[in-house]
């Protein structure tokens, strides 16, 4: 299963709370009361996204943090890269050459890459300010079950 850690999972809520009024300050208090997620772990989230660039932090009594541009040019590709902290690559070879000691005879490899290079450019395809947006609908997620499994929906 692909997933993505709680932690960046967080990071995508912190942001999108904050698009939904980017041009406000605020504080990891505030988000963390609206969000629900813990104050620490919010300031956590913060401090990462501010040293990707995607957040700027202020000082003082009315300090806290803003986006540092609008949420229609932040995407969901560079936030998870910065909460993951670095390229997002499927598999350690999609991403850094020599890791693996299986790839100069892996025939996979280019497939893998390829998977990853079209996952990536949908991520960079969605932004922030999208994600801020309500869904219209539920998504109906539907998929093949193995056998003697129940099927999800």
């Amino acid at each position: 299963m692909l997933r993505l850690s709680k932690l960046t999972d967080y990071g995508t809520v912190v942001m999108t709370f904050m698009a939904r009024e980017p041009e406000c300050v605020h504080s990891a208090h505030e988000i963390s009361e609206h969000i629900g997620v813990a104050a620490p772990t919010v300031s956590k989230i913060l401090k990462t996204l501010a040293r990707y660039g995607l957040v700027v932090s202020t000082r003082g009594a009315k300090g806290g943090y803003v986006l540092a541009r609008g949420p229609e040019t932040i995407t969901m590709a560079e936030i998870i890269s910065a909460m993951e902290g670095g390229p997002l690559g499927l598999t350690e070879c999609s991403t850094t050459p020599g890791v693996c000691v299986q790839e100069p005879s892996c025939s996979i490899r280019g497939n893998w890459q390829r998977i990853n290079r079209a996952i990536v450019e949908a991520l960079k395809q969605v932004s922030l300010a999208e994600m801020a947006q309500p869904v219209a609908q539920p998504i109906r997620i539907t998929g093949r079950s193995a056998p003697g499994s129940r099927a999800f929906a």
